[in-house]
């Protein structure tokens, strides 16, 4: 399940809009130890800045050397299923939404429906 959206604009890179996320995950779970990432979460001094801001530690995980054809990565498969369960929503099929606001929110729309499906299956 997702524990926290930031949308943005598309000229933000990936490890600006991390920035973002990591100081809402603080917020509400400041429990974390390890948080994994793929390899845009590796640059610009990101991991550095987690370790040093919050005491977390942020893995990036990276494709295996010499490898030229599909690889499964560890922990990768987690956020694009997340992606897929997300894009089974109509409203995400396309950017709709007139704010970032409207589309964070529909992000927690989504997944609140999905686990209330879940719920009720685990009630029966």
């Amino acid at each position: 399940m997702i524990l926290t959206v930031v949308v943005h604009a598309a000229s933000f890179q990936d490890q600006e809009g991390a920035r973002q996320v990591f100081k809402k995950l603080k917020e509400k779970f400041s429990r974390l130890k390890v948080i994994f990432g793929d390899s845009a979460y590796g640059r610009s001094g990101l991991p550095a800045w987690v370790k040093n801001s919050f005491g977390w530690i942020l893995q990036a995980v990276l494709r295996p050397v010499g490898m030229k054809d599909f690889v499964v990565l560890p922990k990768r498969w987690i956020v694009e299923r997340t992606f897929a369960w997300l894009g089974r929503y109509r409203r995400h099929s396309k950017d709709y939404e007139k704010t970032t606001e409207s589309s964070e929110a529909l992000t927690y729309i989504a997944m609140i429906a999905l686990m209330s499906k879940r719920l009720a299956v685990m009630k029966n």
